[in-house]
């Protein structure tokens, strides 16, 4: 269902059972997938490629042109994956490259009034809160929440599995499986809760305490809080997530002092 008062370019290309409601605009080079739903005044722009099963709320703008000075108006795209709800208002922008772009995965809900800046990437079963704000260059990792509020600045990483309080100003790197509160943002405990709602174990629940029991609170370096993990805590995915996180970032992760993470 086409609606005749909505503008679809001829070239974008729709799959089945599309749904543009009326004053929705769908610009030229654009792929939208079977059984999306755009609400009205919504904008999917030159460069958006779009799964199945998304529903697009009134007033959002998909693949907005990137906030940054280096693009000088290149073709870049913006990666919307399946069974997404996006909410009221949202500005997402498409990449300043080519590459890769903005890249939104699967079953990820995007709350009001939000924005997420170019090249992000949301890897997929992520919580945006109201009025959250990516700026370029972030990567959320799966099953992430991000309550109302949160500012996310340029660069940085967020983990698997954690859940950021409501205000939170992250301005480094978050870990997997922690919830992180306050402003400054510090360490508030693994996310237990979430984690056995969602079937780990108590076993893993405990291995990740553990873990972050040597990176939080032994007074040692980054480096020797790394190694102690290794030599304490059972082998599993659970604690290579962690291991891997950490030394992916350089230790550079919230609420380390600067002089430990040498």
């Amino acid at each position: 269902m086409i609606s005749p008062s909505a503008h679809v370019d001829p070239t974008a290309k729709l799959g089945k059972n599309v749904k543009i409601h009326p004053f929705a605009f769908v610009d030229a080079n654009v792929e939208i997938g079977d059984n999306c739903e755009i609400m009205p005044y919504a904008m999917i722009v030159n460069g958006t490629r779009m799964g199945c099963n998304n529903k697009i709320y009134p007033g959002c703008v998909i693949g907005a042109d990137p906030q940054d000075f280096r693009w000088k108006g290149e073709q870049t795209y913006c990666n919307i994956g399946n069974n997404n709800v996006i909410r009221e208002h949202v500005i997402i922008n498409r990449g300043i490259t080519s590459e890769s772009g903005t890249t939104i995965g699967d079953e990820c809900v995007v709350m009001a009034q939000s924005h997420i800046g170019h090249d992000s990437k949301l890897l997929g079963r992520i919580v945006i809160g109201n009025g959250v704000a990516l700026a370029g260059n972030t990567e959320i990792g799966e099953c992430t929440i991000l309550s109302s509020g949160v500012i996310v600045h340029e660069n940085c990483r967020v983990g698997k599995w954690v859940l950021v309080k409501g205000g939170c100003r992250i301005g480094s790197n978050v870990p997997p499986y922690v919830i992180v509160a306050h402003n400054p943002v510090e360490f508030f405990g693994v996310n237990a809760w979430i984690m056995r709602k969602h079937g780990f174990t108590e076993e893993l629940i405990d291995d990740a305490a553990k873990c972050y029991r040597h990176l939080y609170q032994s007074q040692t370096s980054v480096f020797n809080a790394v190694k102690r993990m290794v030599a304490d805590v059972p082998e599993s995915s659970l604690r290579a997530d962690i291991v891997d996180f950490i030394r992916s970032v350089d230790g550079k992760v919230v609420a380390v002092p600067v002089d430990l993470c040498d």
